[in-house]
């Protein structure tokens, strides 16, 4: 199904039930059955499954690959990224080179450091993981299944499964000065 102006071009196919809304772009995706594309929400070489929810205002970029049920929302870019099935990120992200396991959450700020100045690292990120809000995971870096990131935090070593990693200064107050 398609509401109001879209840009459909490329080799796109649209599978049966899926829905497109309007200001959306898309080129040379795959949209599987049941899934809901928002509005505004850009699309160029991406797969969505089955079921799954982009935007509204979401950005996916070549090599972006969302599986069944996973989420993503609301200013969020996905670049070379790939979204296990019934994952979220559903706010003001930017996940590049990296695989996001089955049932993550990633919060809202979230990043992936995937470059160097030179060359380009994967982030991994394991089922049912959490990643706390405006976090930064500097690649390469890998957080384990069932793991938690504290919000707020910069990885830059491995998180194992089962674990929480935290890295942020402590908070000091200093009186203020005029």
């Amino acid at each position: 199904e398609l509401t109001g102006p879209c840009e459909i071009c490329g080799r796109t196919e649209i599978r049966r039930g899926a829905s497109v809304a309007s200001h959306c772009v898309v080129r040379d995706c795959l949209i599987r059955e049941g899934a809901e594309i928002r509005s505004f929400s850009h699309l160029e070489g991406a797969r969505v499954g089955a079921g799954a929810l982009v935007g509204p205002f979401a950005r996916l970029r070549p090599g972006a690959e969302l599986e069944a049920e996973s989420h993503v929302g609301n200013f969020v870019e996905l670049k070379k990224t790939c979204l296990g099935k019934g994952a979220k990120a559903n706010h003001l992200s930017y996940l590049g080179d990296a695989r996001i396991g089955a049932g993550a959450n990633i919060g809202a700020g979230t990043i992936t450091c995937n470059y160097d100045g030179r060359h380009k690292y994967q982030t991994r990120i394991g089922e049912k993981a959490f990643i706390g809000s405006n976090t930064a995971l500097v690649a390469p870096v890998s957080v384990g299944d069932n793991a938690l990131v504290g919000a707020g935090s910069v990885i830059t070593r491995d998180v194992p499964a089962h674990e929480m990693g935290i890295a942020r200064g402590r908070q000091k107050n200093l009186p203020r000065k005029g």
